[in-house]
């Protein structure tokens, strides 16, 4: 993955995805490192 501005590294993204509930429900959740880099 290129690193482009404010986007998580690999490293911050291994501490953070644990974090993330992983539960299905309801409609089908997008991929969750995109929207992080987006908020």
């Amino acid at each position: 993955m290129s690193q482009r501005r404010y986007e998580l590294t690999d490293f911050e993204w291994a501490i953070i995805e644990p974090l993330l509930p992983n539960k299905p429900r309801g409609v089908a959740r997008v991929d969750d490192r995109k929207v992080l880099n987006g908020i």
